[in-house]
Protein backbone atom coordinates (compact mmCIF):
# COMPACT_ATOMS: atom_id res chain seq x y z
CA UNK A 1 0.00 0.00 0.00
CA UNK A 2 1.32 3.46 -0.57
CA UNK A 3 0.25 6.65 1.25
CA UNK A 4 -0.01 10.43 1.03
CA UNK A 5 0.64 12.58 3.93
CA UNK A 6 -1.43 16.32 4.55
CA UNK A 7 -0.80 19.03 6.42
CA UNK A 8 -2.72 21.36 7.66
CA UNK A 9 -2.08 24.38 9.32
CA UNK A 10 -5.05 26.17 10.45
CA UNK A 11 -6.43 29.15 12.52
CA UNK A 12 -5.91 27.28 15.71
CA UNK A 13 -4.71 23.67 14.96
CA UNK A 14 -1.63 22.45 13.01
CA UNK A 15 -2.45 18.86 11.98
CA UNK A 16 -1.11 15.85 9.74
CA UNK A 17 -2.31 13.37 8.64
CA UNK A 18 -1.98 10.53 6.41
CA UNK A 19 -3.80 8.48 3.43
CA UNK A 20 -3.96 5.39 1.85
CA UNK A 21 -4.71 5.31 -1.93
CA UNK A 22 -8.42 5.05 -1.07
CA UNK A 23 -8.53 7.92 1.03
CA UNK A 24 -8.68 6.11 4.31
CA UNK A 25 -7.28 8.01 7.35
CA UNK A 26 -4.24 5.58 8.13
CA UNK A 27 -3.33 8.19 11.18
CA UNK A 28 -3.23 11.80 12.63
CA UNK A 29 -1.68 14.18 15.12
CA UNK A 30 -2.62 17.45 16.00
CA UNK A 31 -0.82 20.33 18.04
CA UNK A 32 -2.51 23.94 19.17
CA UNK A 33 -0.82 26.50 17.37
CA UNK A 34 0.10 29.14 19.67
CA UNK A 35 -0.99 32.71 19.30
CA UNK A 36 0.75 36.18 20.11
CA UNK A 37 -1.13 38.90 21.00
CA UNK A 38 0.91 42.15 21.89
CA UNK A 39 -2.01 44.01 21.84
CA UNK A 40 -5.65 44.06 21.26
CA UNK A 41 -6.39 43.65 17.40
CA UNK A 42 -2.95 42.16 16.71
CA UNK A 43 -2.84 38.62 16.28
CA UNK A 44 0.69 36.92 15.41
CA UNK A 45 2.58 33.55 15.63
CA UNK A 46 6.53 32.28 15.76
CA UNK A 47 7.69 31.29 12.41
CA UNK A 48 10.51 29.29 13.61
CA UNK A 49 7.81 28.08 16.21
CA UNK A 50 5.24 27.37 13.31
CA UNK A 51 7.12 25.22 11.52
CA UNK A 52 8.86 23.42 14.95
CA UNK A 53 5.58 22.14 15.33
CA UNK A 54 4.77 21.08 12.49
CA UNK A 55 7.44 19.46 11.96
CA UNK A 56 7.06 17.78 15.30
CA UNK A 57 3.42 17.30 13.90
CA UNK A 58 4.27 15.53 11.23
CA UNK A 59 7.06 13.05 12.43
CA UNK A 60 4.07 11.95 15.20
CA UNK A 61 1.86 11.24 12.49
CA UNK A 62 4.43 9.17 10.64
CA UNK A 63 5.04 7.25 13.49
CA UNK A 64 2.04 6.58 14.62
CA UNK A 65 1.03 4.56 11.42
CA UNK A 66 3.68 2.21 11.70
CA UNK A 67 4.18 2.27 8.38
CA UNK A 68 7.52 2.34 6.40
CA UNK A 69 7.81 6.39 5.89
CA UNK A 70 9.31 4.85 2.35
CA UNK A 71 5.89 4.59 1.08
CA UNK A 72 4.40 8.08 1.42
CA UNK A 73 4.67 8.76 -2.15
CA UNK A 74 3.68 12.57 -2.16
CA UNK A 75 2.85 15.48 0.54
CA UNK A 76 0.62 18.44 0.45
CA UNK A 77 0.32 21.46 2.20
CA UNK A 78 -3.07 23.45 3.04
CA UNK A 79 -3.63 26.47 5.48
CA UNK A 80 -5.46 29.47 6.16
CA UNK A 81 -5.68 32.05 4.01
CA UNK A 82 -5.19 35.43 4.74
CA UNK A 83 -2.57 37.05 6.72
CA UNK A 84 1.33 37.41 6.19
CA UNK A 85 4.63 35.59 6.55
CA UNK A 86 7.55 37.13 5.98
CA UNK A 87 11.18 35.59 5.08
CA UNK A 88 14.08 37.34 5.18
CA UNK A 89 16.87 37.76 3.19
CA UNK A 90 19.27 36.81 5.62
CA UNK A 91 17.35 33.13 5.49
CA UNK A 92 15.37 33.95 8.92
CA UNK A 93 12.04 35.59 9.26
CA UNK A 94 11.51 38.86 8.23
CA UNK A 95 8.76 39.35 10.73
CA UNK A 96 6.44 37.05 13.51
CA UNK A 97 3.39 35.76 10.90
CA UNK A 98 0.23 37.73 10.55
CA UNK A 99 -2.52 35.36 11.86
CA UNK A 100 -5.81 35.74 9.45
CA UNK A 101 -7.89 37.14 12.49
CA UNK A 102 -5.63 39.88 12.76
CA UNK A 103 -7.34 43.76 12.58
CA UNK A 104 -4.31 46.13 12.43
CA UNK A 105 -4.93 47.50 8.80
CA UNK A 106 -8.46 48.18 9.66
CA UNK A 107 -7.79 52.09 9.19
CA UNK A 108 -6.01 51.28 5.57
CA UNK A 109 -8.93 49.64 4.53
CA UNK A 110 -11.45 52.40 5.80
CA UNK A 111 -8.98 54.65 3.58
CA UNK A 112 -9.74 52.54 0.74
CA UNK A 113 -12.86 52.31 0.50
CA UNK A 114 -13.41 56.13 0.85
CA UNK A 115 -11.01 56.89 -1.21
CA UNK A 116 -11.72 54.52 -4.25
CA UNK A 117 -8.62 52.39 -3.93
CA UNK A 118 -10.95 49.42 -3.26
CA UNK A 119 -13.21 50.18 -6.34
CA UNK A 120 -10.30 50.18 -9.02
CA UNK A 121 -8.50 47.61 -7.95
CA UNK A 122 -11.71 45.28 -7.83
CA UNK A 123 -11.73 45.52 -11.03
CA UNK A 124 -8.78 42.81 -11.17
CA UNK A 125 -9.02 41.11 -7.91
CA UNK A 126 -12.73 40.33 -8.31
CA UNK A 127 -13.38 41.03 -4.23
CA UNK A 128 -12.98 43.81 -1.61
CA UNK A 129 -10.10 44.27 0.43
CA UNK A 130 -9.99 43.15 4.41
CA UNK A 131 -8.02 44.54 6.56
CA UNK A 132 -5.99 40.49 7.46
CA UNK A 133 -5.25 40.45 3.62
CA UNK A 134 -1.30 40.59 2.93
CA UNK A 135 -1.84 43.94 0.69
CA UNK A 136 -3.27 45.46 4.09
CA UNK A 137 -0.76 43.92 6.10
CA UNK A 138 2.10 44.87 3.65
CA UNK A 139 0.59 48.64 3.30
CA UNK A 140 0.37 48.76 7.02
CA UNK A 141 4.41 47.72 7.21
CA UNK A 142 5.26 49.98 4.71
CA UNK A 143 3.36 52.76 6.92
CA UNK A 144 4.41 51.76 10.41
CA UNK A 145 7.67 49.41 10.20
CA UNK A 146 9.28 49.60 6.42
CA UNK A 147 12.65 48.16 7.15
CA UNK A 148 11.04 44.72 7.89
CA UNK A 149 9.59 45.27 3.91
CA UNK A 150 13.37 46.06 3.03
CA UNK A 151 14.52 42.97 4.49
CA UNK A 152 12.29 40.81 2.96
CA UNK A 153 12.82 38.16 0.69
CA UNK A 154 9.57 36.46 -0.26
CA UNK A 155 5.98 37.30 0.50
CA UNK A 156 4.57 33.45 1.66
CA UNK A 157 0.93 32.72 3.02
CA UNK A 158 0.82 30.00 5.90
CA UNK A 159 0.80 26.69 3.94
CA UNK A 160 3.64 28.24 1.45
CA UNK A 161 5.70 29.07 3.98
CA UNK A 162 5.53 25.19 5.29
CA UNK A 163 6.48 23.79 1.98
CA UNK A 164 9.18 26.63 2.28
CA UNK A 165 10.34 24.85 4.74
CA UNK A 166 10.32 21.25 3.79
CA UNK A 167 11.61 22.10 0.24
CA UNK A 168 13.85 24.58 0.39
CA UNK A 169 11.85 26.28 -3.11
CA UNK A 170 9.97 29.38 -2.98
CA UNK A 171 6.35 29.18 -4.91
CA UNK A 172 3.08 31.21 -4.59
CA UNK A 173 0.14 28.51 -5.08
CA UNK A 174 -2.26 29.90 -7.06
CA UNK A 175 -5.76 29.14 -5.02
CA UNK A 176 -4.00 31.04 -1.99
CA UNK A 177 -2.25 33.70 -3.21
CA UNK A 178 -5.55 34.50 -5.44
CA UNK A 179 -7.48 35.45 -2.19
CA UNK A 180 -4.80 37.57 -1.33
CA UNK A 181 -5.61 40.93 -3.22
CA UNK A 182 -1.86 40.56 -4.62
CA UNK A 183 -3.01 39.05 -8.25
CA UNK A 184 -5.21 40.10 -11.26
CA UNK A 185 -7.77 36.79 -11.20
CA UNK A 186 -8.49 37.69 -14.73
CA UNK A 187 -4.98 36.95 -15.67
CA UNK A 188 -3.72 35.15 -13.03
CA UNK A 189 -0.64 36.68 -13.03
CA UNK A 190 0.68 38.88 -10.10
CA UNK A 191 0.85 42.53 -11.84
CA UNK A 192 3.33 45.75 -10.51
CA UNK A 193 0.54 48.30 -11.55
CA UNK A 194 -2.24 46.12 -9.54
CA UNK A 195 0.14 46.47 -6.59
CA UNK A 196 0.43 50.34 -7.19
CA UNK A 197 -3.02 50.81 -6.98
CA UNK A 198 -2.65 49.57 -3.23
CA UNK A 199 0.70 52.00 -3.22
CA UNK A 200 3.11 48.81 -2.81
CA UNK A 201 4.38 48.31 -6.11
CA UNK A 202 7.96 48.00 -4.32
CA UNK A 203 6.64 44.18 -3.45
CA UNK A 204 6.32 42.92 -6.88
CA UNK A 205 9.68 41.62 -6.62
CA UNK A 206 8.74 39.40 -3.67
CA UNK A 207 6.26 37.48 -4.98
CA UNK A 208 7.54 33.46 -5.84
CA UNK A 209 6.79 32.16 -9.07
CA UNK A 210 2.87 31.08 -9.52
CA UNK A 211 2.39 27.03 -9.40
CA UNK A 212 -0.88 25.23 -9.35
CA UNK A 213 -2.14 23.06 -6.47
CA UNK A 214 -1.31 19.40 -8.42
CA UNK A 215 2.35 20.60 -9.42
CA UNK A 216 5.41 19.16 -7.82
CA UNK A 217 6.71 22.00 -6.36
CA UNK A 218 9.80 20.25 -4.49
CA UNK A 219 11.12 17.30 -2.93
CA UNK A 220 11.74 17.19 1.10
CA UNK A 221 15.36 18.35 2.05
CA UNK A 222 17.53 15.96 3.98
CA UNK A 223 17.30 18.91 6.70
CA UNK A 224 13.37 18.96 6.79
CA UNK A 225 13.29 14.69 6.45
CA UNK A 226 15.92 14.61 10.12
CA UNK A 227 13.08 17.16 11.39
CA UNK A 228 9.52 15.37 9.76
CA UNK A 229 10.83 12.03 9.54
CA UNK A 230 9.07 12.22 5.80
CA UNK A 231 12.18 10.71 3.66
CA UNK A 232 14.56 12.82 1.68
CA UNK A 233 13.41 12.91 -1.78
CA UNK A 234 10.02 13.10 -1.56
CA UNK A 235 7.95 15.15 -3.62
CA UNK A 236 5.90 17.66 -2.19
CA UNK A 237 2.87 18.96 -4.25
CA UNK A 238 1.54 22.90 -4.80
CA UNK A 239 -1.30 22.10 -2.38
CA UNK A 240 -3.98 24.27 -1.74
CA UNK A 241 -5.92 27.02 0.27
CA UNK A 242 -8.18 25.13 2.72
CA UNK A 243 -10.91 26.02 1.77
CA UNK A 244 -9.76 24.62 -1.67
CA UNK A 245 -8.29 21.48 -0.03
CA UNK A 246 -11.87 21.12 2.07
CA UNK A 247 -14.11 21.28 -1.27
CA UNK A 248 -11.95 19.09 -3.21
CA UNK A 249 -12.42 16.91 -0.38
CA UNK A 250 -16.01 16.85 -0.49
CA UNK A 251 -16.56 16.36 -4.39
CA UNK A 252 -17.77 19.88 -4.87
CA UNK A 253 -15.50 20.03 -7.88
CA UNK A 254 -17.87 19.66 -10.45
CA UNK A 255 -21.18 20.42 -9.35
CA UNK A 256 -22.84 23.79 -7.72
CA UNK A 257 -23.61 22.58 -4.41
CA UNK A 258 -22.94 24.77 -1.86
CA UNK A 259 -19.83 24.35 0.98
CA UNK A 260 -20.21 25.25 4.18
CA UNK A 261 -16.95 25.11 6.26
CA UNK A 262 -16.98 25.25 10.31
CA UNK A 263 -14.17 26.24 12.11
CA UNK A 264 -12.49 29.35 13.11
CA UNK A 265 -13.65 30.48 9.71
CA UNK A 266 -17.65 30.88 8.44
CA UNK A 267 -16.31 29.50 4.95
CA UNK A 268 -19.45 29.28 2.41
CA UNK A 269 -18.43 28.45 -1.07
CA UNK A 270 -19.26 27.25 -4.48
CA UNK A 271 -17.40 26.40 -7.41
CA UNK A 272 -17.98 27.99 -11.37
CA UNK A 273 -16.63 28.63 -14.49
CA UNK A 274 -17.54 32.37 -14.43
CA UNK A 275 -16.68 34.56 -11.36
CA UNK A 276 -19.07 36.66 -9.30
CA UNK A 277 -20.61 39.63 -10.32
CA UNK A 278 -22.07 40.17 -6.75
CA UNK A 279 -20.57 41.58 -3.66
CA UNK A 280 -18.91 38.56 -2.58
CA UNK A 281 -15.07 37.25 -3.14
CA UNK A 282 -13.62 35.42 -5.99
CA UNK A 283 -10.70 33.46 -5.94
CA UNK A 284 -9.35 31.15 -8.65
CA UNK A 285 -10.24 27.13 -8.17
CA UNK A 286 -7.79 24.48 -8.04
CA UNK A 287 -9.57 23.03 -10.95
CA UNK A 288 -7.82 25.26 -14.21
CA UNK A 289 -10.52 27.68 -15.78
CA UNK A 290 -12.64 27.54 -12.61
CA UNK A 291 -13.67 30.05 -9.80
CA UNK A 292 -14.18 29.40 -5.84
CA UNK A 293 -17.20 31.78 -4.92
CA UNK A 294 -17.00 32.52 -1.60
CA UNK A 295 -18.48 34.39 1.43
CA UNK A 296 -17.00 34.35 4.86
CA UNK A 297 -16.00 36.34 8.19
CA UNK A 298 -14.16 35.21 11.21
CA UNK A 299 -17.30 34.22 13.16
CA UNK A 300 -18.01 30.57 13.00
CA UNK A 301 -17.81 26.91 15.38
CA UNK A 302 -14.85 28.86 16.97
CA UNK A 303 -17.25 30.38 19.29
CA UNK A 304 -18.13 27.18 21.26
CA UNK A 305 -14.22 26.80 21.48
CA UNK A 306 -14.16 29.84 23.37
CA UNK A 307 -17.30 28.88 25.61
CA UNK A 308 -15.94 25.88 26.58
CA UNK A 309 -12.67 26.74 27.08
CA UNK A 310 -14.25 30.08 29.69
CA UNK A 311 -17.33 28.49 31.45
CA UNK A 312 -17.27 24.61 31.15
CA UNK A 313 -14.12 23.85 32.90
CA UNK A 314 -16.34 21.33 35.50
CA UNK A 315 -17.95 20.14 32.41
CA UNK A 316 -14.58 19.14 31.25
CA UNK A 317 -13.02 17.62 34.54
CA UNK A 318 -16.21 15.68 34.46
CA UNK A 319 -16.34 14.08 31.10
CA UNK A 320 -12.59 13.77 31.63
CA UNK A 321 -13.28 11.46 34.69
CA UNK A 322 -16.30 9.26 32.67
CA UNK A 323 -13.82 9.16 29.75
CA UNK A 324 -16.54 11.17 27.24
CA UNK A 325 -16.00 13.72 25.24
CA UNK A 326 -17.21 17.42 26.11
CA UNK A 327 -19.07 17.97 22.83
CA UNK A 328 -21.09 14.54 23.51
CA UNK A 329 -22.36 16.19 26.51
CA UNK A 330 -22.90 19.66 24.77
CA UNK A 331 -24.72 17.53 22.15
CA UNK A 332 -27.09 16.17 24.70
CA UNK A 333 -27.92 19.28 26.33
CA UNK A 334 -28.46 21.09 22.86
CA UNK A 335 -30.72 18.56 21.55
CA UNK A 336 -32.41 18.48 24.85
CA UNK A 337 -34.01 21.52 24.55
CA UNK A 338 -36.88 22.15 21.65
CA UNK A 339 -35.85 25.32 19.58
CA UNK A 340 -39.00 26.89 20.35
CA UNK A 341 -38.17 26.62 24.58
CA UNK A 342 -35.65 29.19 23.95
CA UNK A 343 -35.58 32.44 23.20
CA UNK A 344 -31.60 33.08 23.87
CA UNK A 345 -30.06 34.90 20.64
CA UNK A 346 -26.23 34.75 20.26
CA UNK A 347 -24.24 36.91 17.81
CA UNK A 348 -21.17 34.77 17.77
CA UNK A 349 -18.96 37.68 16.90
CA UNK A 350 -15.75 37.10 19.12
CA UNK A 351 -13.20 36.76 16.78
CA UNK A 352 -14.59 39.08 14.13
CA UNK A 353 -18.11 39.94 12.17
CA UNK A 354 -19.91 39.75 9.15
CA UNK A 355 -22.33 42.91 10.06
CA UNK A 356 -20.87 46.18 8.99
CA UNK A 357 -20.40 48.26 12.16
CA UNK A 358 -20.38 45.53 14.66
CA UNK A 359 -17.83 44.20 16.13
CA UNK A 360 -18.88 42.50 19.27
CA UNK A 361 -20.52 39.24 20.28
CA UNK A 362 -23.40 39.64 22.79
CA UNK A 363 -26.20 37.54 24.37
CA UNK A 364 -30.18 38.42 23.54
CA UNK A 365 -32.91 37.51 25.41
CA UNK A 366 -31.69 35.70 28.69
CA UNK A 367 -33.69 35.57 31.49
CA UNK A 368 -33.36 33.84 35.11
CA UNK A 369 -35.12 30.28 34.29
CA UNK A 370 -32.37 29.43 31.55
CA UNK A 371 -29.63 27.61 32.35
CA UNK A 372 -26.38 26.32 30.38
CA UNK A 373 -28.57 24.61 27.97
CA UNK A 374 -30.00 27.60 26.74
CA UNK A 375 -26.79 29.45 26.42
CA UNK A 376 -25.05 26.71 24.36
CA UNK A 377 -28.08 26.28 22.26
CA UNK A 378 -27.90 29.80 21.51
CA UNK A 379 -24.33 29.56 20.60
CA UNK A 380 -25.25 26.26 18.20
CA UNK A 381 -27.56 28.25 16.38
CA UNK A 382 -26.00 31.75 16.59
CA UNK A 383 -23.16 30.59 14.75
CA UNK A 384 -25.70 28.53 11.79
CA UNK A 385 -27.96 31.76 11.37
CA UNK A 386 -24.25 33.61 10.78
CA UNK A 387 -23.57 30.85 7.77
CA UNK A 388 -26.95 31.23 6.52
CA UNK A 389 -26.41 35.31 6.24
CA UNK A 390 -23.83 34.32 4.12
CA UNK A 391 -25.68 31.86 2.04
CA UNK A 392 -28.40 34.34 1.68
CA UNK A 393 -25.76 36.72 -0.37
CA UNK A 394 -24.21 33.72 -2.34
CA UNK A 395 -27.76 32.65 -3.46
CA UNK A 396 -28.38 35.61 -4.84
CA UNK A 397 -28.98 35.51 -8.34
CA UNK A 398 -28.52 31.83 -8.56
CA UNK A 399 -30.22 28.74 -7.85
CA UNK A 400 -30.66 26.78 -4.01
CA UNK A 401 -27.86 23.98 -4.37
CA UNK A 402 -29.40 20.28 -4.23
CA UNK A 403 -27.13 20.21 -1.07
CA UNK A 404 -25.01 21.77 1.49
CA UNK A 405 -21.99 20.18 2.27
CA UNK A 406 -20.81 20.46 5.47
CA UNK A 407 -17.22 20.38 7.08
CA UNK A 408 -15.34 21.68 10.36
CA UNK A 409 -16.37 21.18 13.76
CA UNK A 410 -20.10 21.70 12.85
CA UNK A 411 -19.87 18.23 10.92
CA UNK A 412 -18.36 16.31 13.79
CA UNK A 413 -22.01 17.01 15.19
CA UNK A 414 -25.14 15.38 14.44
CA UNK A 415 -27.21 17.49 16.49
CA UNK A 416 -25.43 20.55 14.49
CA UNK A 417 -25.62 19.32 11.16
CA UNK A 418 -29.17 18.34 11.35
CA UNK A 419 -29.92 22.02 13.05
CA UNK A 420 -27.92 23.77 9.83
CA UNK A 421 -30.65 21.51 7.82
CA UNK A 422 -33.49 22.76 9.70
CA UNK A 423 -32.03 26.29 9.53
CA UNK A 424 -31.29 26.52 6.06
CA UNK A 425 -34.43 24.32 4.83
CA UNK A 426 -31.68 22.54 2.61
CA UNK A 427 -30.41 19.01 3.02
CA UNK A 428 -27.28 18.50 4.62
CA UNK A 429 -24.37 15.75 3.45
CA UNK A 430 -21.24 15.31 5.70
CA UNK A 431 -18.42 13.45 4.19
CA UNK A 432 -16.62 10.47 5.62
CA UNK A 433 -13.38 11.79 7.57
CA UNK A 434 -12.25 14.06 9.95
CA UNK A 435 -9.56 16.35 8.02
CA UNK A 436 -10.42 16.89 5.16
CA UNK A 437 -7.74 19.80 4.82
CA UNK A 438 -5.51 16.68 4.55
CA UNK A 439 -7.47 14.71 2.73
CA UNK A 440 -7.67 17.85 -0.55
CA UNK A 441 -3.78 17.78 -0.41
CA UNK A 442 -3.58 14.04 -0.47
CA UNK A 443 -5.55 14.33 -3.48
CA UNK A 444 -3.14 16.70 -5.06
CA UNK A 445 -1.02 14.70 -3.91
CA UNK A 446 -2.00 11.59 -6.43
CA UNK A 447 -2.35 13.46 -9.34
CA UNK A 448 1.25 15.46 -8.69
CA UNK A 449 2.87 11.72 -8.98
CA UNK A 450 0.66 10.32 -11.41
CA UNK A 451 -1.25 7.69 -9.35
CA UNK A 452 -4.21 9.27 -10.31
CA UNK A 453 -4.54 10.67 -13.99
CA UNK A 454 -6.44 13.94 -12.79
CA UNK A 455 -9.08 14.90 -9.82
CA UNK A 456 -11.91 13.69 -10.97
CA UNK A 457 -10.46 9.75 -10.72
CA UNK A 458 -8.73 10.95 -7.34
CA UNK A 459 -11.85 12.29 -5.91
CA UNK A 460 -13.80 9.21 -7.47
CA UNK A 461 -11.30 6.70 -5.09
CA UNK A 462 -10.93 9.26 -2.16
CA UNK A 463 -14.11 10.57 -1.10
CA UNK A 464 -17.51 9.16 0.51
CA UNK A 465 -20.38 10.58 1.52
CA UNK A 466 -20.74 9.86 5.33
CA UNK A 467 -24.85 10.85 6.29
CA UNK A 468 -27.38 13.37 4.89
CA UNK A 469 -29.52 15.03 7.19
CA UNK A 470 -33.12 16.12 5.73
CA UNK A 471 -34.98 19.17 6.76
CA UNK A 472 -37.43 18.47 9.45
CA UNK A 473 -40.54 21.28 8.13
CA UNK A 474 -41.90 22.11 11.08
CA UNK A 475 -38.13 23.00 12.78
CA UNK A 476 -38.07 24.95 9.38
CA UNK A 477 -40.64 27.18 10.04
CA UNK A 478 -39.41 27.34 13.89
CA UNK A 479 -35.95 28.28 12.70
CA UNK A 480 -37.28 30.63 9.96
CA UNK A 481 -38.74 33.05 12.59
CA UNK A 482 -35.72 32.31 15.03
CA UNK A 483 -33.55 33.72 11.96
CA UNK A 484 -36.00 36.78 11.55
CA UNK A 485 -35.50 37.96 15.02
CA UNK A 486 -31.38 36.71 14.86
CA UNK A 487 -31.55 39.52 11.59
CA UNK A 488 -33.80 41.83 13.41
CA UNK A 489 -31.07 42.50 16.54
CA UNK A 490 -28.56 43.19 14.06
CA UNK A 491 -30.48 45.74 12.56
CA UNK A 492 -30.85 47.60 15.52
CA UNK A 493 -27.66 47.54 16.91
CA UNK A 494 -25.88 48.91 13.77
CA UNK A 495 -29.15 51.03 13.60
CA UNK A 496 -28.14 52.89 16.46
CA UNK A 497 -24.34 52.81 16.01
CA UNK A 498 -22.98 48.93 16.75
CA UNK A 499 -19.75 49.27 17.64
CA UNK A 500 -19.85 48.42 21.73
Amino acid sequence: MKYFLGADNGGTMTKAVLFDETGREIASAANKTPLIVPEEGYNERDMAELWEITAKTIKSCIEGAAIDARDILAVGCSGHGKGLYLWGKDGQPAYHAIASTDHRAYDIIRRWMADGTNERAKEKVLQNVIECQPVALLRWLKENDPEVLAKTEWIFEAKDYIRFMLTGEAYAEITDYSGTCLMNLKTSQFERELLEIYGIGEVYEKLPPIRYSCDVCGHVTEKASRETGIPEGTAVCGGMFDIDACAIAMGAHQDDDICVITGTWAINEYVSSEYHKGNVRNSLFCVPGSYLIEESSPASAGNMEWIIANFMEKDLEECKRNGVSVYDKINAMVDGLPPEKSGAVFLPFLYGTNVDGLDRACFFGLVNSYDKSHVLRAVYEGVAFCHMNHIDRLLEGRRQPAYLKLAGGVAKSPVWSQMFADISGIPVKTIEGNELGGLGCAIAGSVAVGTCRDLDEAVGKMVRVSRVFQPDPDKVRIYKKKYELYNEIIGKLTAEGGKQ
